[in-house]
């Protein structure tokens, strides 16, 4: 059966359990000795590219990036037509992409015969997510993703596709989260990456105050206010969203040991700043480093490896 990693939703706690634990587990580095992954970007990202082509090779295969110049998805070729092209060369494709519905609408396309990976869509964002709750593991649990239950997590800003995919992964790990944002961004319910419906052991609370929000916080964790396609916004969404900053004043309120996390690239001077992303509590860097574990964990779950 194909595989695919589309959101946290759409898999089980098995699944989900056992692409923590190939992250991190030791490898066989010929696990895709002569395969190859299709990297197709609508958006750039430094990131997400580097850690998708890092992880292919680390594994024996080989990655082949399409920019949207190259692709031009429902512009220069249908979707349908590029998913039928691309699983005639490779076994998987890895998209960052503007519209979710482009992957139910590859899947059809092609019989479901090519794995999909959400590299970004504007759902969800679930190789983040993974990256993230390793993170909070290394830091808390010493690296056990199952120890995680009872920690709080504060989320605040632009509740963004890496909120969505963010929270779902944390309640069901039993961590609480609260999202902290203004009215117009906080986090609506429905959708394929939904929050609010989740069945977990964590508790999701919503809240229009930076300060509740990261009052006696774990982790504290933000995002760009201006997303990719907002770029038109940007003045209203620095006045809207000021109260939101990540500074020191507001880590403060967190308890000691809180660290700071911000899935890049920060904007700093608006939701977050220097002093901040810069500091000992800072964790930033380590999210970078697990978005190839992240990557690793996930090809070798749709390749079968245990």
């Amino acid at each position: 059966m194909t595989r695919h990693f589309v959101t946290i939703d759409q898999l089980s706690d098995d699944r989900l359990s056992l692409i923590y634990d190939l992250a991190t587990s030791p490898f066989d580095d010929e696990t895709m000795k002569g395969q190859g992954v299709a990297l197709i970007f609508e958006w750039p990202s430094l990131r997400t590219r580097a850690a998708s082509s890092s992880a292919v090779h680390e594994l024996g295969g080989y990655a082949t990036f399409f920019g949207d110049d190259e692709i031009g998805l429902d512009s220069r070729e249908s979707a349908e037509d590029v998913g039928r092209t691309i699983a005639e060369m490779y076994a998987i494709a890895a998209l960052r992409v503007r519209r979710h519905g482009v992957f139910a609408r590859m899947r059809e396309a092609t019989s479901d015969r090519l794995s999909l990976i959400n590299l970004l869509s504007d759902v969800a964002h679930p190789t983040q997510a993974v990256a993230d709750v390793l993170t909070i593991a290394d830091e808390f649990t010493e690296g056990d993703v199952s120890a995680l239950s009872g920690l709080e997590v504060a989320y605040v800003g632009d509740a963004t596709n890496v909120a969505r995919s963010l929270a779902v992964a944390l309640l069901r790990l039993g961590v609480n989260v609260t999202v902290g944002s203004p009215e117009g961004y906080q986090l609506t319910p429905g959708g394929e990456e939904d929050p609010s419906v989740v069945d977990g052991p964590g508790t999701l609370r919503l809240c229009d105050s930076a300060y509740d929000a990261v009052k006696d916080a774990n982790v504290v964790y933000t995002d760009a206010w201006v997303s990719m396609g907002c770029e038109e916004e940007t003045a209203t969404r620095r006045a809207e969203l000021t109260a939101f900053q990540v500074n020191e004043a507001l880590m403060g309120v967190a308890k000691k040991d809180a660290i700071l996390m911000h899935c890049l690239p920060a904007h700093r001077g608006d939701e977050i700043t220097h002093e901040v992303l810069d500091s000992e509590r800072s964790r930033v860097w380590r999210q970078v480093f697990h978005r190839r574990s992240a990557m690793i964990g996930v090809l070798r779950w749709i390749k079968g490896d245990s």
